[in-house]
């Protein structure tokens, strides 16, 4: 009988990277948790799969989750039901934290990384499966709303570190809206409706998120006019304060702005200049989650790829979980489609297929003990370095290396190992130097952080 082949068909939604590609991938979550850690966030991992009812306990989210089941059950057994696997990290984290509540010092600095699964249609920037990439700090009782500031300050000092282009961390209060709105009369009720539309000005445009409030019959026309002209003020972050000091409003207006205030001082001295740092007051966060200070970050040269990472303030992290009050402010980094766009957009390239900057091509195969050695005594040195075994001719190891983004290739014959010595071949210049065995890793290593 003729063995079926059946066709290797990819699955929507779920990326898998070619191998330059996860590289770049691997350099990014490197470089994400080394920045989280010199702020001294700790990591947590989740379990992947949540009880349902945990998922859905906030509401909202029943169409993007995925429900686990097993095929069939074992003998004896009886099949497990129940069980989803999670969507974000926010609802795993909040029944971490109350779980153990007991174990954990508060205020509680987390980071985590960790895969997530959406069932919605995959489309252009968004997955099935993705990382995502988070900090929290969480309180218990209270936390200081200076703690606010240090979230921009870690992502203008990671997106520096990513060489991702120009970007701007935009900031505002939720507060500030919601106050303006029940002073401009707006009906409790219909806050968060407005919010929402005003949530989507940089998808439909001012005049569409003015007929929409419009049509709610949420603000009168004189109000209406009011709020427009109060989201589209654009001043420096100074001068916007103290003009929204001058604005009338009432008491949560007023706390908005004396949050944002200090924060925006607050981030000023943690070094982030004004040129990745504005007050944007359309940034609102559709969620009614969020109930203070509130961010997104964009691309200054790619505004279509949109927020490359957002969050908040939140009063009550665990409400559904444990009788305290645990308020917390965090951000959010959609590692998979950030990456997904930035290759699209031609930001970042992925062109290294290998982690190692060097390769050892071998001669003489008779010798292929002592070519061990060499990437040995590399190694050892701190060089990433992998062997050429096959059989084939000297052009052929370097068409390979050049194929896989080495950087250098140690290249050493019988002349070479008699005298001590192997040749560094520049595999971007062609040029080639020779040195002693005893000073190879010296001199790689100097090389390669020339480059």
């Amino acid at each position: 009988m003729e063995r079926q082949i059946q066709k290797p068909t990819p699955i929507s939604g779920f990326p898998e990277w070619l191998p330059a590609e996860k590289l770049v991938e691997q350099r990014f979550l490197d470089r994400i948790r080394a920045t989280y850690e010199a702020y001294g966030f700790t990591p947590i991992e989740t379990a992947a799969a949540e009880r349902a009812e945990v998922l859905s306990a906030k509401g909202g989210n029943e169409k993007e989750i995925y429900a686990l089941s097993r095929l069939a059950a074992g003998e004896g057994e009886e099949a497990e039901t129940g069980l989803a696997l999670h969507f974000d990290l926010t609802v795993p984290t909040a029944r971490y934290v109350a779980q153990n509540y007991g174990h954990l010092t508060f205020p509680f600095r987390r980071y985590q990384i960790q895969k997530v699964w959406r069932g919605e249609r995959p489309q252009a920037g968004r997955f099935r499966e993705f990382y995502q990439a988070d900090i929290d700090v969480i309180g218990d009782g209270q936390l200081s709303i200076v703690t606010d500031a240090e979230i921009p300050a870690i992502i203008y000092d990671l997106f520096r570190e990513l060489a991702i282009g120009d970007f701007v961390i935009r900031i505002s209060n939720r507060k500030i809206l919601s106050g303006y709105l029940a002073h401009l009369g707006c009906p409790d009720e219909a806050v968060n409706g407005v919010l929402a539309t005003v949530d989507k000005i940089d998808k439909i445009g001012a005049e569409k998120v003015t007929r929409e409030i419009a049509a709610s019959g949420a603000l009168a026309a004189p109000a209406l006019d009011k709020l427009m002209a109060l989201i589209a003020t654009r001043r420096s972050n100074e001068e916007l304060i103290s003009y929204l000091y001058s604005v009338s409003g009432n008491e949560r207006f007023t706390l908005g702005v004396d949050e944002l205030a200090e924060v925006v001082e607050a981030v000023a001295a943690l070094g982030v200049p004004d040129s990745h740092f504005e007050i944007d007051l359309t940034i609102v966060r559709g969620l009614d989650y969020y109930t203070g200070t509130i961010y997104e970050t964009r691309l200054v040269d790619h505004p279509e790829i949109g927020s490359i990472c957002s969050g908040g303030r939140y009063d009550d992290l665990a409400s559904h979980f444990i009788d305290k009050p645990l308020p917390g402010v965090g951000i959010s980094i959609g590692l998979t489609r950030l990456l997904a766009s930035l290759f699209k957009a031609g930001v970042i390239g992925a062109t290294a297929q290998s982690p190692a900057p060097v390769l050892v091509t071998i001669l003489e195969r008779e010798r292929t003990s002592e070519y061990l050695k060499l990437a040995r005594y590399l190694r050892e040195g701190g060089i990433k370095t992998e062997v050429f075994l096959e059989p084939k001719k000297l052009g052929q190891q370097l068409k390979y290396a050049d194929k896989k983004g080495f950087r250098f290739a140690l290249i050493a014959g019988g002349t070479e190992f008699e005298a001590g010595t192997v040749k560094l071949k520049n595999l971007a210049s062609g040029q080639e130097q020779t040195v002693a065995v005893g000073q190879m890793v010296h001199v790689l290593h100097q090389k390669l952080a020339q480059e």
